[in-house]
Parts: structure tokens; C-alpha cells; sequence
């Protein structure tokens, strides 16, 4: 689904769109299953990685590897 797509940048100048439909489990990721709340997703300035209003953080080497499966068909010239 679109709605659990987020755009990430990182550091090492990668960037790109990474589908977290499925991906986030445990009891502080339940509100997430929500599109709305889902939608509420900010980057913590001191953190330096994706929040939510609920505490529900990830971490940042999670969102990279992530990245990093997702996009590997891209790194190939395959769409």
C-alpha cells in the first residue's frame, strides 16, 4: 500500500522511497497499522531517525538495510 510509504535520505547521500507495509511488528508499532497515524511520521532532530506521536521509533541501521533490500534491484539497472 502507498499510504505506508515513506521517502528517506541518508547521510551518505542514498535516498529513495521505502514501503514499510508489513514490516514494523511489536506492541508500539500496533498504531501504525492505522494510515492516519501512520501519516504522522517525523524525523527526531536528536535521534536523527523516523518518530511517531505514540514513542514508536526505528532505528536508523533498520531503515538502511531496509533501503538496501528494497532498491537492490535498482543498484542492477532492473526496475
Amino acid at each position: 500500500m502507498k499510504d505506508f510509504k515513506l521517502w528517506v535520505s541518508f547521510d551518505d547521500g542514498t535516498e529513495g522511497t521505502i514501503d514499510f507495509d508489513g514490516k514494523l511488528h511489536g506492541s508500539i508499532f500496533e498504531p501504525l497499522s492505522d494510515r492516519h497515524f501512520f501519516s504522522r511520521a517525523s524525523v527526531d532532530p536528536e535521534l536523527e531517525t523516523i518518530v511517531w506521536p505514540n514513542g514508536a521509533d526505528l532505528a536508523p541501521e533498520f531503515i538502511k538495510a531496509l533501503h538496501t533490500s528494497q532498491h537492490k534491484k535498482d543498484s542492477f539497472g532492473q526496475a
